[in-house]
């Protein structure tokens, strides 16, 4: 079985990659003129559409690490987060948050493992 890899928008990586039951994707928002909370809507988005891209979905990470550029908004995040992925104990992956210095604007990049149900 061969890697599966989705092209993302930049040169030397790829936005997603798949080998076989197992998915590993990585976003930030597409619009880095707003604040934590749209960019995170944003930033989730993206991730479950790269995730259905490969067979998966948001019910399925397994791991996931928030990259963010201000540790003061991380309650925002939370909530945004929590209620992204749902009441649903069962859907919660293992997180772990990092404050970290990001490109320009952004202020948060995500990224997840998850298992793909195709």
């Amino acid at each position: 079985m061969m890697i599966e890899r989705k092209r993302g928008i930049h040169a030397g990586r790829n936005k997603s990659s798949a080998y076989k039951d197992l998915v590993w994707t990585v976003a930030t928002s597409s619009n880095t003129h707003v604040g934590i909370e749209e960019q995170t809507h944003h930033t989730l988005n993206t991730i479950q559409e790269n995730l259905a891209e490969l067979g998966s979905d948001k019910s399925q990470i397994v791991s996931a690490q928030v990259y963010i550029a201000n540790m003061a908004d991380k309650p925002v995040m939370d909530e945004v987060w929590k209620a992204w992925l749902g009441p649903n104990p069962e859907h919660w992956p293992q997180r772990a948050c990092l404050g970290v210095d990001l490109e320009g604007n952004v202020l948060i990049e995500v990224t997840v493992t998850a298992i793909r149900t195709l």
